[in-house]
């Protein structure tokens, strides 16, 4: 696996290492030890699909506070998306700053996230879908989100929104 740390700390994009042959490839996608080594967290206790039916959807940003923070280990198995990663941990150098990632299902990238960010996408072809490992249960009381359009950020999504939830526009302005 390589491991390529982008601007927030602890924020990694995996590739897998490809052992091909005329079957195709075998990869490893996790490894305790080397994510160790890392310094990544990888005791994933829950599993995720998100599955988007139209281009343009956005899902997020969305986070648990603690005992309940979490960390994700994201990859696109159908389709193309832009990853926003937001820092939201207050005593980090890149602290309220984002970056975008393109992940699709033909790199075979994983996107790693560690707790304390903030996490949101969309969609960039129709039935794009997405698959989470994650280290933490799902806790309602804990969970968190960020509007996609908060000023106090200014993010700018590849495409035109075309579905967003009820609940992730209902989210009030970020303060923490």
């Amino acid at each position: 696996m390589i491991f390529e740390e982008l601007e927030l700390e602890g924020v990694f994009i995996i590739t897998p290492e490809k052992i091909e042959d005329e079957r195709g490839f075998f990869a490893r996608s996790v490894d305790k030890k080397i994510f160790e080594e890392q310094n990544l967290k990888s005791d994933f206790i829950q599993s995720s699909i998100s599955y988007n039916k139209k281009k343009g959807t956005v899902r997020g940003l969305h986070y648990q506070i603690e005992p309940f923070s979490e960390a994700k280990l994201v990859r696109c198995t159908k389709g193309s998306v832009f990853e926003i990663i937001l820092d939201i941990r207050k005593n980090s150098r890149t602290y309220k700053k984002w970056i975008g990632v393109n992940l699709d299902s033909k790199e075979y990238k994983f996107l790693y996230v560690p707790e304390g960010l903030a996490l949101g996408f969309q969609s960039l072809e129709d039935n794009t879908e997405l698959f989470y490992q994650i280290t933490q249960i799902y806790s309602p009381e804990h969970a968190r989100g960020i509007r996609w359009d908060d000023k106090s950020f200014n993010i700018t999504w590849p495409e035109k929104i075309s579905t967003i939830s009820t609940k992730d526009s209902s989210y009030k302005p970020f303060q923490i």
